[in-house]
């Protein structure tokens, strides 16, 4: 059985490797004991603002077989989508985070997702699962990191040694027995480079980030308008914040991904801080047609825009 579990589990991870993730861990699927009081502070402290869909499945969210009955192992992975050409990002420019250059990740990764789960079932057999990315009460990272895929950092992102932090995540919960990884150490150090640059201070000490303060809530989640308290803050950010990634000393070892889906178009590419001012409708939904974009509507970019240049 011992030889059967770690002979699945070598098979998953070098079709992962052959669909183009990066990196693929496995854990055992149970309770997260120690997440539970971090996550009931965390909410209690309305550290999610007006992110309500954080405090709902409070249960589903700690215990994976309350999402697939019988599970066993959740199957974990990672897609660089660090840009080989980046957007102009110095002190005048609009900028976007880089996870919003190309097509929007849910569906590239469900794609990738789908045909592992494939996979797994024309090599391995009947197998009841689930497939998640961002789009249900899942700890990603949390998961990752006992995968032993990186650590979360002080910036509350996951972190891997090799490749810094510009990935996404997603996962397959299922009933299948296999070889579990383990996790690793932290490698934040004394280091406090997140900390220090965040501009409105939403990393209140390390590991725990206040949501409700933090450049990517304001441009993308929140509905209202934006705090007066972030006036002069938000560096230009129009849609997300990469600065405490940008300032991770791991990061100096990202490296560009190879997944054309998430490449900006030649239209984002040439797009100028006029552009910006004076996108309409029609060339807002024909540029972010399938991009991360189209959700903060173009309503709330231009309230992003007008925020920023203090109308």
């Amino acid at each position: 059985m011992a030889k059967e579990r770690f002979n699945y589990s070598t098979l998953i991870k070098l079709k992962a490797k052959e669909l183009g993730f990066d990196f693929c861990g496995i854990s055992k699927a149970g309770f997260l004991e120690k997440e539970a009081p971090r996550l009931e502070e965390w909410l209690n402290r309305n550290y999610h603002g007006e992110m309500a869909w954080m405090a709902n499945h409070f249960d589903k969210r700690l215990d994976p077989q309350k999402l697939v009955p019988g599970a066993k192992s959740v199957i974990s992975v990672m897609l660089n989508y660090y840009p080989d050409k980046k957007l102009p990002e110095g002190d005048e420019d609009f900028k976007i985070s880089k996870y919003a250059y190309g097509k929007d990740y849910h569906f590239v990764l469900k794609d990738k997702l789908r045909q592992l789960f494939q996979n797994i079932h024309e090599e391995i057999g009947d197998v009841n699962g689930r497939i998640f990315v961002d789009s249900a009460p899942v700890m990603d990272k949390v998961w990752a990191a006992k995968s032993g895929l990186g650590w979360v950092g002080k910036h509350s992102n996951l972190l891997n040694r090799e490749m810094g932090s510009f990935f996404f995540l997603g996962e397959i919960i299922c009933d299948l027995d296999l070889e579990y990884d383990g996790p690793i150490k932290d490698y934040c150090g004394t280091c406090t480079a997140c900390m220090d640059a965040c501009p409105t201070d939403a990393i209140e000490e390390p590991y725990v980030v206040n949501g409700s303060k933090c450049i990517s809530y304001f441009t993308i989640e929140l509905k209202d308008a934006i705090p007066k308290e972030a006036k002069g803050k938000m560096e230009n950010w129009i849609f997300g914040c990469d600065i405490c990634q940008d300032v991770c000393p791991w990061n100096r070892f990202a490296k560009p991904h190879q997944t054309v889906e998430f490449s900006p178009s030649d239209h984002l590419l040439g797009m100028k801080k006029a552009d910006w001012e004076e996108i309409t409708e029609e060339v807002f939904k024909e540029i972010f047609r399938q991009s991360p974009i189209k959700r903060t509507k173009l309503a709330g970019l231009k309230r992003n825009l007008e925020f920023i240049k203090g109308l």
